[in-house]
């Protein structure tokens, strides 16, 4: 599965990308060199608005990969990065959207303590992130996020 080095530019989409799956990190404070260093290195698709970026050696040889977007606006930078990379959307919702790292699934029971009552009594499907502890249920803050990922991807 493809995986995206975010720069300073683009971070709010490296987020968008979590959103639907993919392992997506955010660099905003490397300079262009370790950028670059760091996405040959872990084998990552660079996303930038930054021309002087695309005309560095290792990225115009295309040793390493990576997309200019086009586009000013998140609904159109994801929808280029979906189109040009021909990107599933079928794991929407599988990776925290904080630390990167794919989730787990808990029963109510494991997670009991960190629901607020409400969510308590009314969900029954639960995911963790390993490493933040955050959880995450289906409820209607995840259902927005599904359309608004439906209306930005093709």
């Amino acid at each position: 599965m493809v995986r995206f080095l975010a720069d300073a530019n683009v971070g709010r989409l490296g987020r968008w990308l979590r959103a639907l799956g993919y392992d997506a990190d955010y660099e905003p404070r490397l300079p262009d060199s370790a950028l670059v260093a760091r996405a040959l290195a872990e084998g990552r698709v660079l996303l930038t608005r930054d021309a002087e970026l695309m005309r560095r050696r290792a990225v115009a040889s295309g040793e390493v990969r990576a997309l200019l977007l086009r586009d000013d606006d998140l609904g159109g930078q994801l929808r280029q990065v979906v189109r040009e990379l021909d990107l599933s959307v079928d794991l929407a919702l599988t990776r925290c959207l904080e630390c990167n790292l794919e989730l787990v699934p808990r029963s109510a029971e494991e997670v009991a303590d960190r629901l607020p009552p409400r969510v308590r009594e009314r969900q029954r499907r639960f995911t963790q992130c390993p490493g933040c502890g955050r959880v995450y249920w289906p409820g209607t803050h995840w259902e927005r996020m599904r359309r608004h990922l439906g209306a930005m991807a093709p």
